[in-house]
């Protein structure tokens, strides 16, 4: 028998998740479709699981008794595995039936416009809906190394489960996941090195990365910046350990290989059949949407599997934006301000575009930068970083802010206001900002920027 919905959403992580409870709360009949964890990445092998264990690493740091057996315990309590192999997603499945929303534990499959097929343990569950919703998250990327697949690697997911800490680690990837995790093992005595092929975080502010490495090799990590492994040859070192070869000649011995070099949603996207639906697909790491997030008549696509900046944050708000277009609501996704942090001990953020992007789309375009050291709030908590705001001289408004220091994950967010609102540079300035803050800090760039338009 066929089960009818306004909506069917494939993929119950957090943009999965937010676009049944959105859906649900306007009023709308919703079947929430997940293959394994209904909570997905973030709740059980991203974000929290790597909160806790950053949590934990920094009291250990700064002299506080918290040793590994506590923080994986309590890493395992955030994840709702203590006492078990695997985590328990009962509370989240308890959540969405009390909201009235269907979970449907299962693989999907589109069977033609609006119809989905669940394969599941008992009989298939056939499903049909106005409008669709494709969420599926994505994997880690594992690159093709000669001997990679012998040595055996992790991937995120092995490195926020882990319940014994290796002797040694090489991490391949220095992106955001892969900086915050080098920074928790070396501060529990873990023998780690990063590899990035170019700067740490490569994406931020050259001022941020700089500092991201500044603070790992403190806490203890090797930073090979500007080198890409080339192969892998398992067992070959010292004590067993393997060994990767870099291309400028160097090596790295580690008992364990971790990667970190990116995401991809093909393997789920490749076996929805979204040509059945009427998607176009080409076989790549995300799935191609316009701004109303739609991959085709009635179906829509969020999150990781989109690919536009894969966090936590961003797949939340598109999920609740398609299902505003799907239910008419005139409105458009809208990624000139979305704020990205790395959450390690300095933190970093950032939100719109380097002073070079902004130059290569045509805008006139200068920066301010304020180092944090030297501010109030650098002084009083021994602090360093910097805060760089890049200004839109013609427009006298803000179009990107970087910020690495103590608390530069909450302050970053009156810069991604002040983007999203197009707020002008004077009334920024005039706008009061506690002391001794690194939001002050911000605020005295926003003077000084006042002053230059003048």
């Amino acid at each position: 028998m066929t089960e009818r919905f306004d909506f069917v959403v494939i993929g119950a992580g957090v943009s999965g998740e937010a676009a049944a409870s959105y859906a649900r709360a306007r009023g709308a009949t919703v079947a929430l479709v997940e293959r394994d964890l209904f909570g997905g990445t973030c709740a059980f092998w991203g974000c929290m699981p790597s909160k806790t264990l950053l949590h934990a690493a920094e009291v250990r740091a700064h002299g506080g008794e918290y040793p590994w057996e506590r923080a994986s315990a309590r890493r395992d309590y955030m994840i709702v595995r203590e006492g078990r192999d695997y985590p328990d997603d009962s509370g989240h499945i308890r959540d969405y039936k009390a909201a009235g929303i269907v979970p449907v534990r299962g693989t999907a499959k589109l069977a033609g416009h609006g119809k989905v097929v669940v394969r599941t343990d008992g009989h298939p569950r056939e499903l049909e809906a106005t409008d669709i919703v494709i969420a599926v998250g994505s994997i880690g990327k594992v690159p093709k190394l000669d001997g990679l697949a012998e040595a055996g690697f992790w991937t995120n997911k092995e490195g926020t489960s882990l319940r014994e800490l290796p002797r040694s680690i090489a991490i391949l990837g220095a992106g955001p996941s892969g900086t915050e995790l080098a920074q928790v093992y070396a501060r529990f005595d873990v023998r780690t090195t990063v590899v990035s092929p170019r700067q740490v975080n490569p994406t931020d502010h050259p001022r941020s990365s700089a500092l991201l490495a500044k603070a790992l090799r403190a806490s203890g990590v090797e930073v090979r910046e500007n080198a890409r492994a080339q192969r892998v040859r398992p067992r070959a070192g010292k004590g067993g350990e393997h060994v990767v070869e870099l291309a400028d000649g160097s090596t790295v011995e580690a008992a364990v290989i971790e990667l970190n070099v990116g995401r991809t949603a093909a393997p789920a996207l490749a076996s929805l059949g979204l040509d059945a639906a009427g998607i176009p697909y080409d076989g790549g790491d995300f799935l191609t949407v316009d701004d109303t997030l739609r991959a085709a008549e009635h179906v829509y696509a969020v999150g990781d599997c989109i690919g536009h900046e894969i966090s936590t944050h961003l797949g939340h708000y598109e999920g609740e934006i398609a299902v505003k277009v799907a239910l008419g609501d005139d409105v458009r996704a809208d990624f000139s301000a979305v704020p990205r942090a790395v959450y390690t001990d300095p933190e970093t953020a950032a939100v719109g575009l380097l002073l070079e992007q902004a130059k290569e789309r045509g805008v006139d375009a200068f920066e301010e930068t304020a180092d944090v050291a030297t501010s109030a709030k650098g002084y009083v908590s021994e602090s360093e970083g910097h805060v760089s705001i890049v200004i839109d001289r013609k427009n006298k408004i803000v179009v990107g802010a970087f910020i690495g220091g103590p608390a530069a994950s909450e302050a970053i967010h009156e810069a991604v206001l002040a983007i999203k609102l197009r707020t002008p540079i004077p009334l920024l300035a005039q706008t009061i900002h506690a002391f001794p803050t690194v939001a002050r800090v911000m605020g005295g760039l926003f003077a000084k920027a006042d002053l230059t338009l003048r």
